[in-house]
Order: structure tokens, then sequence, then C-alpha cells
């Protein structure tokens, strides 16, 4: 795990980058994501980042009320969900996670401690506001964003 600063948007948009820069190196077909945080803490905005430097050049909203939002980027599908409004355990079956459609999909998940079956992440971000910033936690479950890790080392 690894603690950082991030003093403002563009260091926020900067983490999205490096984020994503790592994404297109990982050959692996399902990538999981996880941010925790309060409202209005930079997880949305980080996705953002991290779907526009990507190569989405279309709108990113909160799927705060549709709880899931799809990106298509050809070989690529970003799934992003936000469990933020949700109670019910069978809300999360209902976007069926596990499905075959592309050679690589990317799952952000928004409030993941709300999900009643844990799942497995390759990346957890925990977000704090911090003197008018952002104080985030990295934790790689494995090697997979070691890279991103070592930046900020």
């Amino acid at each position: 795990m690894n603690k950082i600063y991030l003093e403002n948007d563009e260091s926020t948009n900067k983490l999205g980058a490096l984020i994503s820069e790592q994404l297109k190196n990982i050959d692996k077909s399902l990538i999981e994501i996880h941010l925790e945080g309060d409202l209005g803490a930079g997880k949305t905005f980080l996705t953002r980042s991290i779907l526009s430097n990507s190569g989405w050049n279309g709108l990113v909203k909160s799927p705060t009320y549709t709880l899931c939002e799809e990106y298509d980027l050809g070989d690529v599908i970003f799934l992003h969900i936000d469990l933020y409004r949700t109670d019910e355990p069978e809300d999360i079956h209902i976007f069926d996670l596990d499905r075959k459609t592309h050679i690589k999909k990317i799952i952000i998940i928004e409030w993941p401690q709300k999900l009643v079956i844990k799942r497995n992440f390759d990346l957890k971000i925990s977000f704090e506001h911090f003197e008018g910033g952002r104080k985030v936690l990295i934790n790689d479950s494995g090697e997979l964003f070691s890279n991103l890790i070592k930046h900020y080392e």
C-alpha cells in the first residue's frame, strides 16, 4: 500500500493517466478497480480521467442513479458501477459482470464496501478529503500496478 497526496484536480488527472497507461500494458482479460471514499472525494473524477486517457471522447457521467455505465472502446469495455444508492444485494448481479463480450474488460466499482458478496480487486484506491486536496491510499493486490506504486515512492 502506498499513501499519496493529490493537491488538486490536475494531480488527480495525472494519477488517472498513469492508471490508464498501466491498463494498456496489462495482458489480462478482466481487471477490476475499486474506489472508496466519501462523497465528492474524487472517485468519479478519477474514473473520468482514466476513461479519457484510455481514448474515450464522450461524456462520462456518474452512474449514481443508473448504477452502471458502459464505455465501449472496441476491444476494451469499461463498466463504471456506483453502488452508493443501492442496498439490494442483487443489484450487482444484474450487470452480469463476468460475461464475455470483449477482449478486455475493465470494471471500476465505486463504493465496493457495499458489496454483499465481496469481489477480488486488482487495484483499490481509497480517497479522503485532506487540506483542500485528496489523500489517497493505493492498494495493488498483486504486481499488475507495481509501476504505478513505484511512481509515487
